[in-house]
């Protein structure tokens, strides 16, 4: 059997996404997350953190590059809620759990456990929860953990919009952690762009299929794949200009103090 197209796996993501345009981007939740923006076929050096990436290239054609940014936990800081705090009896109750409140009270974590990854690289990092009172509950701290997955992958947004000068109009979303309806609602709204889920979830598998098929001709164009992308869900972001903006300072006051631990 020929092999008829080889990619990495988050740019088969960007690509199963069908984010063939400069300023489409998408992030894959797992253990980890990674957010990838398509910046044309210029490449762009990041200042602010990111990493410089060729997306994709077919033939002849010139290349397409893009900024990625990596996270290192969002699905595993759930399970740490789950595995070493007991506070949960899967990780799917984190959204019911999360829900018994409607905010997180003041409360912030920041699961650095094995240091800061991008955009900030700061491996003397460690996980700190702040700003707790004897008033607050599991579920603010089930509800900070969502935030905290969120607020690490604006930061990674708003570095790709200062390296790129193009801002986000919509945020692509796939893996396993976009089963979470809350925590998809709270990216949303920490963003303050819609946020998109396909209806196709494994689309590293799918890009990388959709690599291979216009490589063969069983697809003729990219505009064909366009077509056949589906959405699932969009959430709407519902926070005010004030409440993000709090959130966002509180949010790196929280990361301040995880810094310079070891």
């Amino acid at each position: 059997m020929p092999i008829a197209a080889a990619i990495g796996d988050q740019q088969a993501a960007l690509f199963g996404q069908t984010c063939f345009e400069p300023g489409d981007a998408k992030c894959t939740y797992g253990t980890g997350n990674f957010v990838l923006l398509n910046t044309g076929t210029t490449p762009v050096r990041s200042t602010h953190g990111l990493l410089t990436t060729v997306a994709y290239r077919f033939g002849d054609e010139p290349p397409v590059f893009a900024l990625e940014g990596s996270v290192a936990a969002s699905g595993s800081a759930i399970q740490w809620l789950r595995d070493q705090l007991g506070i949960l009896p899967s990780a799917a109750d984190s959204e019911t759990l999360a829900a018994q409140v409607e905010d997180s009270a003041g409360v912030c974590f920041v699961p650095a456990f094995s240091g800061l990854f991008a955009p900030y690289w700061r491996p003397d990092a460690r996980a700190a929860i702040v700003g707790l009172s004897r008033y607050h509950t599991a579920a603010h701290l089930a509800r900070a953990t969502l935030e905290a997955i969120c607020y690490q992958t604006r930061d990674v947004v708003v570095a790709m919009a200062q390296d790129s000068g193009t801002a986000l109009d919509c945020l692509q979303v796939d893996g396993g952690v976009t089963a979470n309806a809350l925590c998809m609602q709270l990216q949303a709204d920490i963003l303050g762009v819609p946020v998109s889920r396909p209806g196709v979830a494994e689309t590293t598998a799918l890009g990388a299929a959709y690599a291979a098929g216009l490589a063969v001709g069983f697809w003729k164009s990219q505009d064909e794949l366009r077509a056949n992308r589906h959405e699932d869900r969009r959430w709407q972001p519902s926070w005010s200009d004030a409440r993000r903006a709090e959130g966002t300072t509180r949010w790196r006051k929280a990361i301040d103090r995880t810094l310079d631990w070891v």
